[in-house]
C-alpha cells in the first residue's frame, strides 16, 4: 500500500510538531514537509507535491483560505493535485462555507481526535471529503442557496450548494426509497466514515460497503459522498 504524503502548514510550534510527531507512528503516513506560514507552505507544496497539505486557517502571513485557492489555482488537469484539509478551531459558517469554496476536500477542527484525524486524512485521500455532522449542518443551513462571493468569481472554487428543489427531493425519495441498509449506510457517510469503517461498525465486506454507496448516490443524485450527505440532512433522511 502507498504512503499517504501529507505536509503540515501550521504556524503554532507545539501543535504543528505534535501533529508530525503523531503522524510520524503511523506507517501509512509520511510527512513529507512542514511550513509555519503560507508563503513558505505554498512553496512547500509547489516543489514536494503532497498527496494532503494540512492547512490551518490562521497564518500569520496570508489567511489558509486564500493560500487553499492559491494551492488549487495552480494545479492542472494533469499531474497529481495535492488535497486540502483545513485544520482549524473555526466553526463559524463564514469560515466553513469559505474553505470549501475555495476548494477544501476535507475540513477538520484542532480538537479531532487522533484517530479520527487518520480517519479524514484516509478518507481524503481515497478522494472523498471529510466532515464532522456539525460542520455538515454548517454547510445544509448556510449553503442550499448563498455560496461566497469568491465562489462567483475563481474559476476552480469549488462549493457543496444543492440546486435541488424540496418538491424534487420528496418525488425522487418517494419513487427510489433508501433501503434500512441503506440508511444506515448514509448515517455513517454523514458522520464522516469511511468504507472501511462503515463495514467494520455494520459488519459487512468493504465490497457490499461500495455497492450501498453506489445506489445511494444514485439515488439521491449526487455526484459525492458530500452531497449525499448534506441532500440526506436536507431531506430529513438522518439526523
Amino acid at each position: 500500500m502507498s504512503k499517504i504524503r501529507v505536509s503540515l502548514i501550521e504556524d503554532h510550534d507545539l501543535t504543528r510538531v505534535g501533529i508530525r510527531t503523531a503522524l510520524q507512528q503511523r506507517q501509512e503516513i509520511e510527512v513529507v514537509g512542514e511550513a509555519a506560514n503560507a508563503s513558505d507552505g505554498l512553496k512547500l507544496v509547489g516543489t514536494v507535491h503532497p498527496d494532503i497539505a494540512i492547512v490551518d486557517i490562521g497564518l500569520p502571513d496570508q489567511d489558509g483560505i486564500d493560500l487553499t485557492r492559491q494551492i488549487k489555482a495552480t494545479q492542472d488537469g494533469e499531474g497529481p493535485h495535492t488535497k486540502v484539509l483545513i485544520l482549524t478551531l473555526r466553526d463559524n459558517k463564514e469560515a466553513v462555507l469559505a474553505a470549501f469554496a475555495a476548494g477544501a476536500d476535507s475540513y477538520c477542527m484542532k480538537d479531532i481526535s487522533f484517530d479520527n484525524l487518520l480517519e479524514a486524512l484516509r478518507v481524503t485521500y481515497d478522494g472523498n471529503a471529510w466532515i464532522d455532522p456539525a460542520i455538515a449542518r454548517i454547510v445544509l443551513q448556510q449553503a442550499q442557496h448563498v455560496v461566497p462571493q469568491a465562489a462567483e468569481t475563481t474559476p476552480e472554487a469549488k462549493t457543496v450548494a444543492i440546486n435541488a428543489a424540496d418538491a424534487e427531493y420528496d418525488q425522487m425519495i418517494a419513487a427510489y426509497p433508501l433501503t434500512e441498509r441503506e440508511l444506515e449506510v448514509l448515517q455513517l457517510i454523514v458522520e464522516g466514515c469511511s468504507n472501511a469503517v462503515i463495514a467494520e461498525k455494520l459488519y459487512i465486506t468493504v465490497g457490499t460497503v461500495k455497492t450501498h454507496v453506489r445506489n445511494i448516490l444514485n439515488k439521491l443524485c449526487a455526484d459525492d459522498r458530500t452531497q449525499a450527505a448534506v441532500r440526506a440532512l436536507r431531506s430529513g433522511l438522518v439526523g
